[in-house]
């Protein structure tokens, strides 16, 4: 992690567990500490369930929000419009172009056989499969959706062309030039109405943009606060945003403005499928209907990017955050990264993701049976779900506000 961050990292840690040189600056630190650590607390305090859920609930009313769609289009307007009714009124669009197809129809089979050299090949040895596992997969079939009006919504089909995803950021007041990203993917599929994936994770950074957009809250360095766009079909709207932007980092534009448009990034952290931790399938490949006693947030980092020990120290960062903030459910750090929009970010700065299960050992065995189906609704989901997610918002509120000297001015 970059000097920067490590200065923070190390003051939001126990004063204690330092050796100040002196005891007045042992008081002046431990003062610190607490009004620090007070505002935080007053921040977390400011999220609240029912908002979350209500959130979620307003993603829902787009359908699945597949990229290419009006009803995409029309979600990435609603979000624009909530982003400055919370205060965040620097709106920006970031614009690319996507010329696949999500659904297409079932490519033929192949014109020529197979030569002999590629019927003689040897076949790839099978992954190990540890414990029990439930299906995976897409939904492609609108008949499978039993809500006639839901299916109404998502009956048109996407389209090439240009896309667009919206972005606001908080303004640093010391600190412009540094920014830490926030992002939840707010596309989705599987003709359900994406509540879960990634409705959850798309409410949860909006929330955070809400609580530290409020005009009584300063911070130190900027917060950007992310919806991607084209998640599900290769993360393509943050790869478009780091092309476009990585090499704008810490200009100043106009120069002696004191405006960056891109600031430094200290750290990137996404937000995909924050509500479902109900445990492995059974021998049947059933998952149980509640939310298991051992459910957690899962935070992880790609362990094998060139960022990864940086990575790793944001992590544990958060996992301390959870200790510090969350109320009802604790975390657990993983390295293994993979399939969400923080990939991207991975080689370039600390990248980390939060979900409500492991994305490859969890939820690419089964773990959650709604993933890309008809059954992804907002009702689908109890209060014990929606607390896991309101959860990883407090932790991830938490660590970011210790990151980025947040507080509340009297």
């Amino acid at each position: 992690m970059r000097p920067s961050s490590l200065l923070l990292l190390l003051a939001a840690t126990p004063v204690a567990a330092q050796a100040p040189p002196s005891q007045p600056a042992q008081a002046a630190a431990r003062a610190a500490a607490a009004a620090l650590d007070d505002s935080v607390r007053q921040l977390v305090a400011r999220l609240d369930l029912e908002r979350y859920k209500e959130t979620i609930r307003g993603l829902t009313r787009f359908g699945d929000r597949r990229q290419g769609t009006a009803r995409n289009r029309a979600a990435v307007d609603w979000i624009e419009a909530q982003l400055k009714s919370y205060g965040c009124t620097n709106t920006e669009r970031l614009r690319y172009e996507y010329t696949g197809q999500q659904i297409r129809p079932p490519a033929p089979p192949p014109a020529q056989p197979q030569s002999p050299q590629q019927q003689q090949a040897p076949a790839r040895p099978a992954q190990p499969r540890k414990g029990f596992r439930g299906p995976t997969g897409v939904n492609r079939n609108p008949e499978l959706q039993p809500d006639t009006a839901l299916r109404r919504i998502n009956a048109e089909p996407d389209t090439p062309g240009p896309r667009e995803q919206v972005f606001c950021t908080k303004i640093g007041s010391t600190r412009p030039d540094e920014m830490y990203i926030i992002g939840g993917h707010m596309d989705g599929h599987g003709f359900g109405a994406a509540a879960n994936d990634d409705g959850s994770g798309t409410a949860l950074v909006m929330e955070l943009a809400r609580v530290f957009n409020a005009p009584d809250v300063v911070t130190e360095r900027s917060i950007r606060f992310v919806l991607w766009n084209n998640e599900e079909t290769g993360l393509n709207g943050s790869r478009a945003y780091v092309a476009q932007r990585r090499e704008l980092q810490g200009r100043e534009d106009p120069a002696g403005s004191g405006r960056y448009p891109e600031p430094r990034w200290l750290g990137m952290i996404q937000h995909d499928m924050m509500l479902f931790d109900h445990g492995m399938p059974g021998p049947d490949g059933k998952v149980s209907p509640d939310q298991r006693r051992e459910a957690d947030v899962n935070i992880e980092f790609a362990g094998s990017s060139a960022m990864a020990a940086d990575a790793q120290k944001l992590a544990w960062f958060f996992r301390q955050a959870n200790d510090r903030f969350a109320t009802d459910y604790p975390a657990a750090v993983g390295d293994r990264m993979s399939n969400t929009d923080s990939a991207p970010f991975a080689e370039f700065v600390a990248a980390i993701s939060l979900r409500e299960n492991e994305r490859l050992a969890h939820i690419g065995s089964g773990w959650d049976p709604h993933w890309h189906q008809p059954t992804d609704v907002f009702a689908t989901f109890s209060d014990a779900d929606f607390r896991l997610g309101l959860n990883a918002a407090q932790t991830t509120l938490g660590a970011v506000a210790l990151l980025t000297g947040a507080r509340v001015r009297p």
